[in-house]
């Protein structure tokens, strides 16, 4: 990485991004796939899209590949994250990006739009407690419009399955140590080399003045994310891809 916003590698920032959240989520570019071919069975291949809590653009970028006529407005708080974004779509008149506090009752009035054909979030929910969750669930249903959706993909544990949790939690560590051991980054390394970056340092230090090391939010079940949205206004709401850790919940405005 360079010294000047210019020079700066913004696609090695974007890959190295993905291969982290990849020693996580290894199923996560089926969990994208997926999505997008529920987008494309409700809203068609033209969408308006909210790529909400977007951090570096990942869904936004798969979205772009898959439907080029496609046009998003990604929103983040994370200073460094929205950097990267930034830079990477800096000649993609297709998206807007905004800074907003998600947890900030006029957070919508910072959009451009006021209604989306489809609102995505993968991977960033987690961090909102539930009371927190079922107030942006009522506004997101203000933004979609009759007829769009909404998907969300997070972790979604299922509680009433201790044993199968613990079997797959004790596999999935094991493939993350391996991976690890073979020089994988996970969150803090990487974070730790956006903070020695001379373009990203000070970003960095202010999201880190913003959320601590990791915020701590609450992974209800795919079925409480599925009955808040029927609460929050959507016609249907359900699972249409699922991990034994994670899920994706489609509501239908």
């Amino acid at each position: 990485m360079t010294e000047s916003v210019v020079g700066t590698d913004w696609q090695a920032w974007q890959d190295s991004w993905d291969r982290q959240q990849e020693w996580y989520l290894p199923d996560r570019e089926e969990r994208f796939r997926v999505m997008l071919d529920m987008v494309e069975a409700t809203v068609g291949t033209a969408p308006r899209v909210l790529d909400l809590a977007c951090g570096t653009g990942s869904i936004t970028d798969r979205l772009f590949k898959r439907f080029p006529g496609a046009r998003s407005v990604g929103v983040d708080l994370d200073p460094a994250l929205l950097a990267i974004a930034q830079g990477y779509f800096a000649d993609d008149d297709r998206v807007t990006f905004v800074r907003a506090d998600l947890k900030d009752p006029e957070w919508t009035k910072a959009l451009p739009h006021t209604s989306y054909d489809a609102v995505l979030t993968a991977t960033a929910l987690h961090w909102l407690h539930t009371d927190d969750l079922r107030t942006l669930y009522g506004q997101v249903a203000d933004l979609v419009r009759d007829g769009g959706v909404f998907m969300n993909a997070d972790h979604m544990p299922d509680e009433t399955t201790p044993r199968i949790n613990a079997a797959d939690r004790a596999h999935r560590h094991a493939r993350m140590d391996r991976a690890k051991e073979a020089g994988a980054l996970d969150w803090a390394a990487w974070w730790d080399l956006a903070a020695a970056d001379p373009v990203l340092a000070a970003p960095t230090a202010e999201r880190f003045a913003i959320y601590g090391e990791h915020a701590d939010g609450d992974t209800p079940s795919a079925a409480w994310h599925a009955e808040a949205l029927r609460t929050a206004g959507f016609g249907e709401a359900r699972s249409v891809w699922r991990s034994p850790s994670d899920a994706l919940v489609l509501g239908l405005k």
